[in-house]
């Protein structure tokens, strides 16, 4: 090996590797905690939703792979209602967002501003099978 060319390697494996923990860092904080979901779901979610029983909001259980505005025994606004997707992780976390984006003219006047959040309570929602 050349003098010189030692450093450069160096610092492209280590630019590598800087990489490689940044990008396991953002997939664990997209994957988000079911735990910390679940306590920050008891903790802001609980006064309007359950995860059994349908109240000001509906329930949750199922929420992830179901159609929307479809939770039995709900009375949705007519936009979600009609608005016929799949809860999905991503729909999901966009309705956290801002759900009036997602679905103008809907009725929860409530959103996640943080994304860790966001991530979080997507996760512990993905557990209520």
């Amino acid at each position: 090996m050349a003098r010189g060319k030692r450093p450069r390697r160096t610092a492209a494996v280590m630019g590598a590797l800087l990489l490689a923990i940044g990008a396991t860092s953002a997939v664990a904080q997209d994957s988000g905690s079911a735990t910390r979901g679940q306590a920050l779901y008891e903790s802001r979610c609980g006064a309007c939703h359950s995860v059994d029983a349908n109240r000001v909001g509906p329930m949750h259980k199922g929420v992830l792979g179901r159609v929307s505005g479809s939770a039995a025994g709900y009375d949705y606004s007519p936009a979600l209602a009609q608005s016929h997707f799949v809860w999905t992780r991503e729909k999901l976390l966009l309705w956290l967002k801002n759900p009036e984006g997602l679905v103008p003219g809907q009725k929860m006047n409530y959103q996640v501003d943080n994304a860790q959040d966001r991530a979080d309570l997507v996760a512990y929602l993905a557990t209520l099978k």
